[in-house]
């Protein structure tokens, strides 16, 4: 059997998990003959150089962008299985010195951006459809209603529904195989176009033709959430599954392009060759099996949105939010406050283009970028995990780069179109980077003490009965990791104002590693059965459900013997009939006794305004409420200096 890296067994290759692949990988690069060819022409005067070279330029860009770049080289950077920019990150950040960190907030904000177009630009293509049998149908409301619907359940999980994306993905990919290949038997010179001679002329001979470059994207603008489900599916049911999948691509294309040149007319006037190649009989169950795999694709893309900001969190890219788990299926989550976004950024575009040709002109800039940011990502990943000589990696390295920044200038141009964009664009960026860096400077104030100097305290505050017992198991989330080494405004919680006596004092800490699903954990008693720390080491796509694992810790103690204190099973003493759990959670504000440049004092204010935006602390770290006792904590970065006070 295969395994990963970690010794996990990787998923294996059978009919099941092929259909799983098909379901969940392609809904963004399979629904792009819905738009792409509509888009290269547009209302150009057709000509056979527009036609063919449109062709070949869609061939060679999944040739070398999707096949060779993501399929070929990009899914060998999993990370234990798992793939996507944050899981490149977490490969080879700590060969970056830091210069890793806005290419990685980058490559995330535009992949996140593109959840707000793909649905509403898959759906609405697929819906105008209907305006072929019923001419002037209002086609905004519907898609409207399809977008809102498939937002509000995804509070439910789709755990029943995902067993039927696979079966009608196959039945997708066969009608664009069929309804292609019937085009093609009546001229089958159309497989000339795959020659790049008819690329090289499009780029080079027709007018403005560099430009089209903008469309010919459209194409290839799912491989980097390709990269992203890696983890759902594995790299050989993705590559073996790729090339049905692409053959298929093609030969709609190529069906496309016979229509257009042999339908008569000068101009395309608004027809879209993905409908007018189906036989008029066909149009209503066509359009049905087109709006059923846009949902699907849009639902893969709204599932790997929950995902990346769940890995922002883990990697202290993103404040924490509310995230649930609605159904027992390995990394399905789901997250409301990104549901919530992510539903009003697409009823916003729907509202705004109107229909998919003025989406079209505005699609693609943002994953351009992200593609860009993977690149470089990727340059590291070969050179110091794969160990390719140098000679190796920078030649392949600028070839993706002349490809994807050639791609990215011919974006530029949608600027326009796309203002609206930006903002979303911004606040995301703006949100990471401000979190990351003022973590950061917060951490940098941290201040830590020997815990062992504290351990003869903290026995005799224990063993002092005159003071009121605060709880039998007090525990302390720490960041120290050191395992002797605690946060010195714990200790000043525990013995300042009013001491807290307990039976057992535990520190607490969360290990975020690089590996996706890592759950294990260390204990270290530093005082027997009074003062004991545990490590808890989650994989970054592990929900810290802290409770929940420190309870399990603590009967799996008392179940070894480790822990006495007249403890039973459950927590509970002979003192307590009750497991009495008191979590002491830090809140820190910002005290009104600083001094900031102008930079720092934008990073922490910002920080402190998302981190009241974001869920708290106790919810964010799976602590039940009542089992939680918040203290505010002044941080005082910079102390104002040199005041000028006078006694009269």
């Amino acid at each position: 059997m295969h395994k990963h890296a970690n010794g996990t067994p990787a998923p294996r290759v059978t009919t099941a998990t092929l259909l799983v692949a098909l379901g969940i990988i392609y809904g963004d690069i399979g629904t792009s003959p819905l738009y792409v060819l509509k888009a290269i022409v547009g209302e150009r005067e057709i000509s056979e150089l527009l036609v063919y070279g449109g062709v070949s330029c869609v061939f060679w860009t999944l040739v070398f962008q999707t096949t060779f770049k993501y399929i070929i080289l990009t899914l060998t950077a999993d990370n234990h299985g798992e793939g996507g920019i944050f899981s490149l990150y977490a490969l080879v950040r700590r060969f970056g010195n830091g210069r890793l960190v806005i290419p990685t907030i980058l490559g995330a904000t535009t992949l996140l951006a593109d959840g707000i177009i793909t649905p509403p630009i898959s759906v609405t293509s697929a819906v105008e459809g209907l305006e072929i049998i019923i001419p002037g149908i209002p086609t905004v409301p519907i898609v409207i209603v399809i977008l809102s619907l498939l937002f509000f359940f995804q509070r439910f999980g789709t755990q029943k529904v995902g067993g039927i994306f696979g079966p009608a993905m196959v039945v997708w990919f066969s009608m664009l195989f069929i309804l292609g290949a019937s085009q093609i038997l009546h001229a089958p010179g159309i497989l000339k176009a795959l020659s790049p001679h008819y690329a090289i002329e499009l780029l080079t001979r027709y007018p403005h033709g560099f430009w089209l470059l903008g469309a010919v994207f459209l194409a290839t603008t799912g491989a980097e959430a390709l990269y992203s489900d890696l983890g759902h599916c594995g790299r050989k049911n993705i590559r073996i599954t790729w090339a049905f999948v692409k053959t298929c691509l093609l030969v709609n294309y190529m069906g496309q392009a016979v229509w257009i040149l042999r339908h008569g007319g000068t101009h395309l006037d608004g027809s879209n060759p993905f409908y007018e190649i189906m036989p008029s009989w066909f149009l209503l169950p066509g359009i049905f099996i087109a709006t059923s795999a846009t949902i699907i694709a849009s639902q893969a893309l709204i599932s790997g949105s929950y995902t990346l900001i769940n890995e922002a969190m883990s990697l202290h890219f993103w404040p924490r939010v509310e995230v649930r788990q609605p159904t027992e299926l390995k990394g399905q989550i789901y997250i409301p406050s990104v549901n919530t976004i992510l539903w009003l950024g697409c009823i916003m575009m729907v509202l705004y283009f109107r229909n998919s040709s003025h989406m079209e002109a505005a699609y693609g800039f943002s994953i351009t970028i992200a593609m860009m940011m993977t690149t470089y990502l990727l340059g590291y990943f070969l050179r110091y995990v794969k160990k390719w000589k140098i000679g190796w990696v920078i030649p392949l390295i600028l070839l993706f780069a002349v490809i994807e920044m050639s791609f990215f200038i011919a974006n530029v141009a949608k600027i326009r179109e796309r203002w609206m964009f930006l903002f979303f664009e911004l606040f995301i960026f703006l949100s990471m980077y401000i979190w990351y860096f003022a973590r950061k400077i917060n951490n940098r104030f941290v201040r830590f003490v020997e815990l062992k100097k504290y351990t003869t305290l903290l026995q005799n505050l224990s063993d002092d009965v005159e003071i009121q017992k605060f709880s039998t198991h007090l525990i302390y989330l720490t960041k120290a990791n050191n395992p002797g080494h605690i946060e010195e405004k714990i200790i000043k919680s525990i013995f300042s104002k009013q001491p807290k006596r307990a039976d057992v004092y535990w520190f607490l800490h969360l290990n975020i590693t690089d590996e996706p699903y890592t759950l294990e954990y260390e204990v270290n008693e530093l005082l027997d059965d009074k003062v004991i720390r545990v490590d808890i080491n989650l994989g970054f796509r592990i929900q810290p459900r802290s409770e929940l694992y420190f309870k399990k810790i603590v009967q799996d103690l008392v179940a070894q013997c480790e822990l006495n204190l007249h403890i039973r099973p459950d927590g509970s003493t002979r003192y307590n009939p009750e497991p009495d759990f008191k979590f002491v959670v830090l809140e820190k504000f910002l005290s009104v006794e600083n001094e900031f440049s102008l930079r720092e004092g934008l990073l922490l204010n910002g920080y402190f305004l998302l981190k009241r935006l974001g869920t708290s602390d106790e919810r964010a770290f799976g602590l039940d409420k009542s089992d939680v006792v918040v203290e505010n904590v002044p941080l005082v970065y910079q102390p104002v200096g040199n005041v000028s006070l006078v006694r009269r």
